[in-house]
């Protein structure tokens, strides 16, 4: 049966896809997922949801060294965030020793950044003990015992004879960073109230930057693939680049999120990147950063009589767009349609099942299973306009997520044939979970999906039925020898 969960999720196109001039869409990075019941109200609407995201003030920083905090309003997102990740981590169960020990891992980090060693402190005497500051933090109880180590090295800096730099909002930001991280999946992270802004910023499918859709979950941040006209596309950059170095700060160990704040920028300012490709030396690459508008489909017929479509994302009006352009083209009675999918990131899920639709009479798109192993599975609507007419399916490593459930559903019910390459294999859904007192969101893998053949193509991606390389001699020659096999193949049905 179609599942009755709101499908407003928007799928990353990689992980914490991000957009460069912009950021993860759904995202899409790409984009982002919602979380509870609120949704619904958004779903006529989704450009709302920044609204959502973006409400609620900002606690004022307090210093280590000064006034003692709130503790229960300050510890609130940390247990906000537990309570989330143990209701809907896809891994269960969630382990509060893996949490707490990742959380005093963030903690004594950030005491190394300000150069401070925890041994080196000593507390002053008569302070409340370590157990008085998780009660008024209201530790959950069956988290107390787990956390207890984590409480001591808090109550050892609180009340450190030594002045310690920094502030606790910035403390219980590292700690809750590190407790996620510490369930060791890419996808799973906290996102500060300044990554939160960035990864929304792309939902209206305008952006000042360089134009490229990234992977900020790998040891540097990488090209997935540059957006169509965009200044990345203009200076060279290609799927697989990493971004070593912006405006020559280095960018090791800095977190992919942060990297892609020091890439944003004003249209017309410049912005250089080190970048570091296979099998060639280290270059710069000097970009002017542009305002950048991205189409979400486009369409065309050619000249062999056979309509071609280029979906570049999966936005919130790409259903109504499509719909129009179909109509457009099958007016002219075209023998065939090619459906481009190459170098699209992704987009919002919702969006993936009413395209699929276009396309199939019945039959399901995807399924999704989550970590107790229930499933839900969301089947093609009625209703589609293309579902008779010869198809090909273009596919390269830049397309993911959303873009491979629509290309995965074709491919299992023989409706279309691939050609291309290997897509990139993006085969799990995150959700953001909004956090008060404006500290951000978590964004959390929740469950894996499946193609409608039960294909889990997560870290693998979909094999083309016709592999076709698209090689640099053939970009500088002006030759796409992956559309050529998909016209031949129109010609020969």
């Amino acid at each position: 049966m179609k599942s009755s969960r709101p499908i407003v999720y928007v799928l990353a196109g990689i992980a914490v896809a991000a957009m460069l001039c912009v950021c993860s869409i759904g995202a899409v990075a790409a984009g982002m997922f919602l979380f509870s019941d609120e949704i619904n109200s958004a779903l006529d609407n989704p450009l709302d949801l920044l609204t959502e995201f973006n409400a609620g003030p900002t606690q004022v920083p307090q210093p280590l060294s000064g006034e003692n905090p709130d503790l229960e309003k300050l510890f609130a997102p940390m247990w906000e965030s537990r309570r989330y990740l143990r209701n809907d981590f896809v891994s269960q169960p969630v382990d509060d020793e893996v949490l707490a020990e990742g959380a005093l891992d963030g903690l004594l980090g950030y005491l190394e950044e300000q150069g401070v060693s925890l041994d080196a402190l000593s507390v002053t005497a008569g302070s409340p003990s370590a157990e008085a500051l998780a009660a008024e933090a209201e530790t959950p109880q069956e988290a107390q015992a787990a956390f207890a180590p984590f409480w001591e090295a808090w109550h050892t800096v609180q009340f450190s004879q030594t002045e310690v730099s920094g502030s606790y909002q910035d403390l219980l930001r590292a700690s809750l960073r590190s407790m996620v991280e510490a369930l060791g999946d890419p996808h799973t992270a906290y996102m500060d109230p300044d990554q939160l802004r960035q990864s929304n910023i792309s939902l209206d499918g305008e952006y000042e930057g360089i134009g490229a859709y990234v992977d900020t979950t790998t040891e540097y941040v990488t090209i997935v693939t540059p957006i169509s006209g965009s200044p990345a596309e203009a200076a060279g950059l290609r799927p697989g680049d990493q971004v070593l170095a912006v405006d020559g700060t280095d960018m090791t160990g800095i977190p992919g999120d942060a990297v892609i704040g020091y890439i944003l920028g004003p249209e017309g300012t410049r912005v250089t990147l080190t970048i570091r490709r296979e099998g060639e030396p280290t270059f710069d690459v000097t970009i002017v950063r542009a305002h950048i508008s991205i189409p979400s489909v486009e369409g065309e017929m050619l000249d062999e009589g056979i309509a071609y479509i280029q979906l570049n994302t999966f936005g919130a009006n790409t259903d109504r767009e499509m719909r129009a352009i179909l109509e457009d083209l099958l007016a002219q009675n075209p023998k065939g349609l090619i459906l481009d999918l190459r170098n699209n990131g992704g987009g919002y899920l919702n969006t993936a099942v009413s395209l699929t639709s276009e396309f199939l009479k019945e039959g399901i798109v995807l399924i999704e299973e989550y970590g107790n192993g229930e499933r839900d599975q969301y089947n093609v609507l009625s209703g589609g306009l293309a579902t008779e007419i010869p198809m090909v399916v273009l596919v390269n490593n830049g397309s993911a997520s959303a873009s491979e459930i629509l290309a995965g559903a074709l491919q299992d019910y023989g409706r279309a044939p691939l050609v291309g390459e290997t897509t990139f294999g993006k085969g799990s859904v995150q959700t953001p979970a909004t956090l008060s007192n404006g500290e951000g969101a978590l964004r959390i893998t929740i469950a894996h999906w499946l193609t409608s053949k039960d294909r889990l193509i997560h870290g693998v991606g979909l094999e083309p039925d016709y592999v076709v390389a698209l090689t640099e001699e053939d970009f500088a020659q002006d030759l796409d020898p992956q559309l050529d096999k998909a016209i031949e193949l129109i010609n020969e049905r």
